[in-house]
Parts: structure tokens; sequence; C-alpha cells
């Protein structure tokens, strides 16, 4: 069974790398994107979601403002690329649309689709080599956390300036009752957004004080101060997974230790895709079992070495960092699942400044944890056999 320790955080994927969907196609380009075929060109039409704005840019060429007026209908469209890669045009009920039609706006708008085609490529295999070097974001441990003092954003509110009653309408009562009426609302005005703007900046400057405190003493000598700026540090990373982390620090605090919920290699993303030379299509395939097994492995790896950066980097005072890494696995005897650690590793700050945090993208992931103390059973061909990890 998985230790737990006395403090969890989940984190969340961030919106760069979604590697959630697995429906049996993608969406091809934003949602609610339509084609519109006219008498003045070829437009792609995009909707943003959640703001109820929209916008449009022409695909297709327009028809001379001489050339005489042709009958025209607009028709909107979904485009979809389907799981094998091919292209799907349906209108807003989910039809297909008539092939004619299809064939058209494929041929006024060729580039544009094979653009929107080779944006959706990069994205899928961006996410694929995304989760291999997880661990190129690794903070050195030598750049201790720093008190950055910011200035108060609000600009102070400015005293009203008094218009004089011209001569003609001093003389008058009305005039100068309405003048002073005036002036004392505007004087009033400012007094109170003066006071506003005064009471917001002294609790800015509180807060900046508070922070200062934090960085520069608390997260050195306060075990609950350091839980605290650890988890802010995980949560700003843009995460490829969701993943679970129990972490522990010592009373002392020198040491911390970390439990890791991995991801299954079954749902890894296994596909990759490539742009034809000929054809509107997006060519989808498998990757084949050994390159996923070699993704898996440096994907686990990085997550454990990733984590443990973070705690050196965060976390000054930390001597040691222990990470352990576990995934649910069946019973083949009972079919339940149950945690399997598949590596464990155990390294003192001396070892880790040893790594260079500049070319980190030079780095071997799964050779870097091995110079360690490092509990793991895997195989050349990348399968994990379970182990016990550290205590």
């Amino acid at each position: 069974m998985a230790f737990r320790f006395r403090k969890s955080i989940k984190l969340a994927p961030g919106i760069r790398w979604n590697l959630s969907g697995s429906g049996s196609s993608w969406n091809f380009g934003p949602r609610g994107a339509s084609i519109g075929i006219g008498k003045r060109g070829t437009f792609m039409n995009f909707g943003i979601p959640g703001t109820g704005l929209s916008y449009r840019t022409r695909l297709g060429g327009s028809t001379p403002s001489h050339a005489p007026e042709r009958s025209t209908r607009t028709v909107s469209m979904n485009c979809t690329i389907l799981e094998d890669g091919s292209l799907s045009f349906t209108d807003d009920t989910g039809a297909a649309v008539s092939e004619y039609v299809v064939e058209k706006a494929k041929k006024q708008n060729r580039q544009a689709i094979l653009d929107l085609i080779q944006r959706r490529c990069d994205e899928i295999n961006e996410q694929i080599e995304a989760l291999g070097r997880l661990h190129h974001d690794t903070p050195d441990p030598e750049a201790r956390p720093k008190f950055v003092a910011l200035d108060f954003p609000e600009t102070r509110p400015s005293a009203p300036v008094d218009k004089s009653l011209g001569f003609f309408a001093s003389l008058l009562p009305g005039q100068r009752r309405k003048h002073e009426e005036s002036r004392s609302a505007a004087d009033g005005q400012y007094r109170n957004d003066l006071a506003d703007w005064e009471a917001n900046k002294a609790q800015f400057e509180q807060q900046l004080s508070e922070r200062k405190l934090f960085l520069e003493s608390l997260i050195y000598e306060d075990k609950s101060a350091m839980e605290r700026f650890f988890e802010e540090n995980l949560k700003d990373i843009i995460w490829p997974r969701e993943t679970v982390v129990d972490f522990e620090i010592s009373d002392s605090g020198n040491s911390v230790s970390l439990d890791v919920d991995l991801p299954e290699i079954e749902d890894m993303p296994s596909k990759f895709a490539a742009v034809p030379a000929r054809g509107l299509k997006l060519s989808v395939k498998e990757l084949n079992p050994t390159k996923l097994k070699k993704l898996y492995a440096e994907h686990i790896h990085g997550v454990v070495f990733r984590l443990m950066g973070e705690v050196f980097a965060a976390l000054p005072t930390v001597q040691e960092v222990s990470a352990a890494g576990y995934s649910q696995r069946r019973d083949l005897a009972t079919a339940k699942l149950h945690d399997d650690y598949l590596l464990s590793v155990r390294a003192t700050r001396p070892e880790w400044n040893k790594i260079d945090f500049v070319h980190l993208a030079h780095l071997d992931v799964i050779e870097a944890l091995s110079r360690f103390d490092l509990r793991r059973e895997m195989s050349r061909s990348g399968v994990f056999k379970p182990i016990t990890p550290h205590a």
C-alpha cells in the first residue's frame, strides 16, 4: 500500500497541454467555426467560447465589383478531424454537407485548411513531446527565493479643478449656488476617493511587508510557512497531467518526503501525427510499444525529478529529499486495484547541486536519478517491477 503523508496537493494540468481528450474525433479549429461562401468570397467565421464575440477572416478571393451578381447562399459548416485523420464537414444539426459545397470550400481554401491541419498536428505531437521533457524546467537549487518589492498599481486621485464662474454668471444668485453645490460635491467625491486609495495603498503595503517577512524569514524557520510556499510553487507549474502529491516536511525542516501518484501507462497518450504531402487530411498513427514504454519511463522519472528539484529550490533549509512514485495496478489473482511502487529515490543537497541546471535539455533524466540512492527494477524495454520504497 502507498504511504500517506500529512499534506496532500492535487496538481491540475495546465491549459497548454490538454491531454484528457480521448474521443473518436478532435475539433478542427476553434469551437463554433463555420465557412461562408457567397458573392464576396469565402470566409471562415470563428466564435470565441464564453465571450459572445466572434470574428471572421477571408479564405477565398472576392468577386470583382463590376462582375454580374450571381445567386449565392451561405453554408454554415463544422469541420472535424476524425480519428483516422480525415476531414468531416457537417452542418449545425450534425448532418453531412453536400459534396459539392465541401469540394468548393476545399478548392478555394486549400492553404487555410492545410494550416489548420498543421496546427492540430503540432498540438498532438507537442502533447507527446511535453511528457518526456517535464524535467527541463526544474529550477536551480542555488537560486534562493527572493522578495521583489512592487509599486502600488493604483494612481492617486487628482484633486478637482475649480472652474470659476464668468463675470456675468457670478452676478446671478442661482448660478452661484449651483457652482458651490457642484464644487462641494466634487470635493466630497475627491475626499472619498482619496480615503479609499489611501486605505488600499496601506493594505497593499501591509501585504508586501508580510510577504517580505514570509520569504526572508518564515520559510527558513516555520514549518507551516514552508508547506505553504512549497504548495505555491507547485501550483505555478504548467503540469501536463493531473498529479497527486503527498508530502511531509520534518519538524526540523531539513528533510522532505514525497509520495507521488504516477499515471498508468494505459492512460498515456499514444498517438502521433504528420501532415501528408498530398491530400487534405491528418495522418494519425499509434506509437509502437517500445517508444510508448520509453516515453512512459521518461515521464515518470521526469515527474519525480521535477518535484525533488522544486523542493530544493523552494526550501533552502532542506538538505535531503526522498521521493517515491507508485501506480495503481490490478492484482492478477484478485482483479483488485492496489498500489505498486515503481521507483524510490533519495538525494542530498550537495549531490543535487552537482547537476548542471543550465543545460537540462541535454540531461537523460532516467540516468540522472541513477546517480542517487535509487530503488528501481526496470527492464531495458521499460517494464517496471514493484519495489519496496525507502522508509
